[in-house]
């Protein structure tokens, strides 16, 4: 029973991470809500230890990748999006690892493990895709172009991957 919580908690937070500057990201926001904290407190915290959360660890969104991402969402939640006065900050997976250092509570412990677990679920989801590809490509390759079948197969494939 517990694995499968854990694994509903997993797909709850690889549902929250999205690509921004072709990084894997996690908005502020979201990791405030998974807290149980208000986006304010968390985003305190980080800006008293701003040494500890570089470039790459963190950094806020441009107005236009702000537009663009409620624009991709559709609708604009009041709680989440309409009332921002602030850009969001975005934490790649080094940011929400070091937040486990600034944010010590039990509970964002056990947040940060999931997260962290989220990131790396993610990175092996998608290693397994492009090695599947790969694989298909390579069958693709071999196979007689006369056999119809199989070509059909591997065109079906290669849409459900892609």
């Amino acid at each position: 029973m517990t694995k499968l919580v854990i694994a509903q908690n997993v797909n709850v937070i690889v549902n929250k991470i999205i690509l921004v500057r072709g990084q894997k990201v996690i908005l502020d926001s979201d990791i405030a809500q998974l807290y149980g904290v208000p986006t304010k407190r968390l985003n305190e915290q980080v800006k008293r230890n701003q040494e500890r959360f570089p470039s790459d660890f963190m950094f806020s969104l441009t107005w236009q990748e702000f537009s663009d991402l409620k624009s991709q969402i559709a609708t604009s939640s009041p709680k989440t999006f309409g009332g921002r006065r602030k850009l969001p900050n975005a934490f790649t997976e080094q940011g929400v690892a070091m937040l486990s250092s600034v944010l010590r509570s039990p509970k964002a412990t056990q947040v940060n493990i999931a997260i962290i677990r989220a990131f790396v679920h993610l990175r092996k989801l998608i290693q397994t895709n492009s090695l599947l590809a790969k694989k298909i490509h390579e069958l693709e390759a071999r196979s007689d172009n006369h056999d119809k079948q199989f070509q059909d197969v591997y065109r079906l494939i290669n849409k459900l991957i892609k």
